[in-house]
């Protein structure tokens, strides 16, 4: 039986016996990544991410990132993480935006026309799925007001959202992040932020927040994989998205502490991650030792 006593944090929370451990493990066959404060913070590339993707690949297990940022499209993404030296593929990136979007067409499926308060890049995401997005202006009248992580937020557009929303019109959140984590000197306010200004201008809360912590944010993984939750691990640095839609969805739920998530908050939270490492590394150590230990047996 491999010896996970020696791990930093085992035995204090989360799965605390070791053979419960090593079966969570073994039976792992895909990786579900966070990306900020997980495999890089900002325009920061942690120094194990890219060691632990080949890990993954060496034991064969598949991977994908899952990203409430919904600021960039999937092909920014994907250039961004080249410029990091990760080679992704347009099916390994799922982001919130896309998750609002698969959302809208299930449950809004007459909805055509959205006023958006996002980027550039985010909007154009929505355009190419058929959506069209309507001015700062009261004759251009949306169907719906989608509200997501918006760098380039204006005071005249925020009004404008409040508006829509408080004629009643269905609203969407992408995510329910309060801030976005970045290795810059700034705090950068995020989707659950905005929407708290919406609801106290309005006193509406959105009608679906399409993000993590949202179970549905790994069918799609389980669909394409043919995998159970079970065989999924679902890695990130937040409690009350990455680590609440992991135990949600009865995947395994690590906690890595390169982002916002302390063990202060571990201890002050009403729920535990199954697993908390310092970071990739560390998981990735977990994860071929219990690969090692099939083999030997």
């Amino acid at each position: 039986m491999t010896n996970f006593t020696k791990y930093k944090y085992f035995n204090q929370m989360g799965i605390d016996n070791p053979i419960e451990l090593q079966n969570r493990l073994k039976d792992i066959k895909h990786v579900a990544l966070d990306m900020d404060g997980t495999i890089y913070n900002g325009k920061t590339l942690f120094p194990f991410t890219i060691s632990f993707l080949n890990k993954l690949k060496e034991m064969d297990i598949s991977y994908s990132f899952l990203t409430n940022n919904p600021s960039r499209s999937t092909n920014d993404y994907l250039t961004h993480l080249r410029r990091m030296g990760i080679s992704a593929t347009e099916d390994e990136i799922y982001t919130s935006a896309q998750a609002t979007i698969e959302y809208l067409k299930c449950h809004y499926p007459e909805v055509k026309r959205l006023f958006i308060l996002g980027t550039p890049s985010m909007i154009r995401e929505f355009e190419n799925a058929g959506y069209k997005p309507t001015e700062d202006d009261a004759d251009d009248h949306p169907d719906a007001v989608v509200v997501g992580f918006d760098m380039s937020l204006t005071y005249s557009r925020l009004c404008r959202a409040a508006w829509w929303i408080g004629q009643g019109l269905p609203y969407i959140a992408t995510n329910p992040d309060k801030v976005c984590p970045t290795d810059q000197p700034t705090t950068l306010v995020d989707c659950g932020s905005i929407c708290s200004c919406l609801n106290e201008a309005t006193g509406r809360t959105p009608n679906a927040v399409a993000g993590k912590p949202d179970p549905r944010m790994l069918d799609g993984i389980l669909q394409k994989y043919k995998l159970q939750a079970s065989q999924v691990a679902m890695v990130g640095d937040r409690l009350y998205t990455d680590l609440k839609m992991a135990l949600d969805s009865k995947a395994l739920g690590v906690l890595v502490l390169t982002g916002e998530s302390s063990l202060e908050d571990v201890n002050n939270s009403t729920f535990r991650p199954d697993i908390i490492a310092d970071d990739l590394e560390l998981f990735g150590e977990m994860l071929l030792e219990s690969k090692k230990q099939i083999l030997l047996i």
